[in-house]
């Protein structure tokens, strides 16, 4: 019954778009076109970039420049732009086009050929090669104009260039799916927390989600309309896929627990499939009639790409359902996160990463045990539960902030480890991490940048893609890594205080 909502990033596109002027003359703009077809073709083909590459004809004056920005605009399908400067192409021409033009932009700074045929260069070889100064105008005129892109330079065949490239497209599908985003939060957020709070209406400007309250009686009538035999075909799937423990099996004395647990995902994947939501969110103080707080349902419901943030922590869920689908068709994972506890050795620190109940098992591709426990918290039955390890391997673990005037990205670079030491009493999926650049810079960083308890965790995805989505949503990012240091993070944070409130609006 798990059905994936991630997209196939394959039906997504991309205009390759082609700037030249019509003073070359139609001989030299047939050949500018026939070259623009194959340096498209080149990144159509390329393993590394999943959408499809859509090349359009070439542009060499202002209308029709404008209505290309504006077919694209209008296009659902597509989610972003390429911009080569084949020739030299007069930027003037591109300023109306660039102020309408909605969708991500990417200036691939390129040329048709690798090397220069030195031995038979000539003035008709350098009239038709003209990128080198052709792209220095229209980076000109995008600076001035303000427009947020992502510069790639190289040529198509370079694997680096094109997976640059493919990351950006991943980014602009991120930024393309929250402005799509239905998000359902099932009550409010924790009573009395600061940082799971935020502007609901500037985010959906800032990065297009709608969020919305649904009262917990609605998802307890979707829970309690499941019917039992639905209940029975989950719970057999369930048995398939999990190493289910004994007191959970038919006949056993917490099965029941297992079967409640089952309705609970049957019910609020109802909900959210009626709704046309992707993404959302409940809370341990508002469960109304729930006998459970729910944990394999959202855990479940995770890996199969909705985003989820727990006690009530939307921006959280934004993240996650970015990343599930900036992720797409890559090995790893993404999940809800929170820092929860350390290992201080000194010189060998690592934090303890998990939740009460709700982190992915995409994040590990070995197979989850099915266990209930006591929660402690929340006042119900005791809940079902996937528990799990995080698979070894790099990740990047980030936290959407509200900052009063704006949004704050903060990101950290981390490596997850394997368990030191087995953790036998800890019944919680979870993770452990050392992260950059060590576990005392990063810590003081984070509490700096005011960076958020929940975060999401990629094991899919590096740093890189969520540096474009937040070039693409002009939203602020703070990166701790293996290059930063107190001195410069307290500036750099000085410094966009006052950039991010003076390119505000009026």
């Amino acid at each position: 019954m798990s059905r994936s909502i991630v997209p196939d990033l394959a039906s997504s596109e991309i205009w390759f778009l082609t700037g030249s002027q019509g003073l070359y003359g139609e001989e030299t703009l047939a050949q500018v076109a026939s070259q623009s077809q194959e340096i498209a073709a080149a990144l159509g083909a390329a393993t590394d970039i999943p959408v499809t590459i859509v090349w359009k004809p070439v542009l060499t004056d202002s209308e029709s420049i404008r209505r290309m920005a504006l077919e694209a605009n209008a296009a659902d399908g597509v989610i972003g732009v390429i911009a080569w400067m084949h020739t030299f192409s007069p930027a003037k021409m591109w300023i109306t086009g660039l102020d309408l033009l909605r969708k991500p932009l990417l200036h691939l700074h390129t040329q048709a050929n690798v090397e220069l045929p030195w031995a038979t260069i000539d003035m008709d070889f350098m009239n038709l090669n003209q990128a080198a100064h052709g792209d220095r105008e229209f980076g000109y005129i995008q600076t001035r104009l303000g427009v947020a892109r992502k510069t790639v330079v190289g040529h198509v065949s370079n694997p680096q260039v094109t997976a640059r490239i493919g990351t950006w497209t991943r980014a602009a599908a991120g930024w393309a799916a929250t402005h799509e985003l239905k998000l359902a939060r099932f009550g409010d957020n924790m009573r009395f927390v600061a940082v799971t709070e935020g502007d609901k209406t500037e985010a959906e400007l800032q990065f297009g989600v709608q969020v919305n309250t649904w009262g917990v009686g609605d998802l307890v009538a979707a829970v309690d309309a499941a019917s039992e035999s639905d209940i029975d075909a989950l719970v057999a799937e369930y048995a398939e896929l999990y190493e289910v423990a004994s007191e959970l099996l038919p006949g056993a004395e917490k099965h029941d627990s297992l079967r409640y647990g089952a309705r609970i995902e049957l019910g609020l994947r109802s909900f959210l499939e009626a709704g046309g939501f992707s993404a959302f969110t409940t809370s341990f103080e508002d469960l109304g009639g729930l006998r459970q707080l729910p944990g394999l349902a959202v855990q479940r419901l995770m890996a199969d790409g909705y985003g989820f943030g727990a006690e009530g922590d939307w921006k959280t869920a934004v993240l996650v359902r970015a990343a599930k689908v900036m992720g797409a068709g890559l090995p790893g994972g993404a999940s809800l996160m929170e820092d929860y506890t350390y290992d201080l050795t000194p010189g060998q620190e690592l934090i303890l990463g998990a939740h009460m109940l709700e982190v992915c098992p995409s994040l590990t591709t070995s197979k989850p045990r099915l266990e209930v426990h006591p929660l402690g918290i929340g006042g119900r039955e005791d809940p079902v539960r996937l528990v799990f390890d995080a698979d070894a391997g790099p990740a990047v673990v980030v936290a959407l902030s509200d900052m009063r005037d704006r949004f704050r990205l903060v990101a950290n670079v981390v490596e997850v480890v394997d368990l030191p030491h087995p953790l036998p009493q800890l019944p919680v999926a979870r993770a452990v991490w050392r992260p950059e650049p060590d576990f005392a810079t990063s810590a003081a960083a984070w509490l700096t940048a005011g960076a958020a308890h929940h975060t999401v965790m990629s094991t899919a995805l590096g740093l890189e893609v969520f540096e474009d989505f937040a070039e693409i949503a002009k939203n602020e990012l703070v990166v701790i890594d293996k290059n930063t240091n107190l001195r410069d993070f307290a500036r750099e944070l000085r410094w966009n205080q006052a950039y991010y409130r003076l390119a505000q609006r009026l």
